[in-house]
């Protein structure tokens, strides 16, 4: 799969080292509802930091609804392993090691180093919602890292799911 990804067709596939070991695999994922795919820049990132603290908070709530979390960077272990720990992610999965190629297969922007501190390439953010049988629901994906769904109103609407709301966006 590459270009932009469709709502209603199956994700690319997902399966990464995860921070405190283990693999992660989204195809052996089985929600009640979905599983929220959160790709982040990386350690590098302040507004990540910030944001992610609040995915933390709202995590055992998403789970309750039906929805796990994983958490996706380019970073590699070292950078994973310290934003897991530094950023108090607690028992949400952080992936790490996603190649450019994976990136553009999830249909997220590709940026380069502008600072010292940022990797030379890293992914910009993206939310995705992957239903059980492996396909897209929800596909939010952003150019800028200050643009973020907000999570009260996604958690509020994993309802829709279970209601039958259809995948939207699917004419693309």
């Amino acid at each position: 799969m590459s270009g932009k990804p469709t709502p209603g067709a199956p994700a690319p596939t997902l399966s990464l080292p995860l921070a405190g070991g283990g693999t992660y695999d989204l195809s052996a994922q089985s929600p009640d509802a979905a599983t929220m795919v959160i790709f982040y820049r990386g350690l590098h990132c302040p507004v990540c930091e910030t944001y992610l603290t609040k995915v933390k908070e709202k995590a055992a709530a998403f789970a309750e609804a039906g929805m796990p979390i994983v958490l996706v960077s380019m970073d590699g272990q070292e950078r994973a392993e310290k934003a897991k720990s530094d950023w108090n992610l607690g028992d949400i999965p952080v992936a790490y090691d996603l190649t450019e190629a994976q990136a553009r297969d999830w249909g997220l922007y590709i940026s380069t180093s502008i600072k010292e501190v940022e990797p030379q390439t890293f992914c910009e953010p993206g939310s995705f919602w992957v239903l059980p049988d492996g396909t897209l629901y929800l596909i939010d994906i952003a150019s800028m890292p200050f643009a973020r769904p907000d999570l009260d109103i996604l958690l509020s609407r994993v309802v829709a799911i279970g209601n039958g709301y259809p995948p939207r966006g699917t004419k693309a």
